[in-house]
């Protein structure tokens, strides 16, 4: 009985995996601005961008302003626009 339980629970978290995988940004590769435009844009707005990578298809930023706020955000790598999506 409890084989069947372990056996259950692993089948629910394996078909559940793929839902938490899904990308927030799904533009394709050639629609994508340079990762220069995106820091101009923040740094128009002054922060001061300390990193800007790739993850889950999108551009996630880090950066700081001067009063100390911290920001840690994804954004549309086509539209350059905060996605709603927890950065993580």
């Amino acid at each position: 009985m409890k084989k069947l339980a372990f056996v259950a629970a692993a089948l629910a978290v394996l078909t559940a995996a793929p839902a938490f995988a899904a990308d927030a940004c799904t533009v394709p590769a050639d629609k994508w601005q340079p990762e220069d435009a995106l820091k101009s844009k923040l740094e128009g707005d002054g922060w001061t961008v300390r990193q800007i990578k790739k993850d889950q298809g999108c551009y996630e930023a880090y950066a700081m302003k001067g009063d100390g706020s911290r920001m840690e955000a994804l954004f549309d790598p086509a539209t350059l626009a905060p996605v709603n999506a927890p950065a993580n």
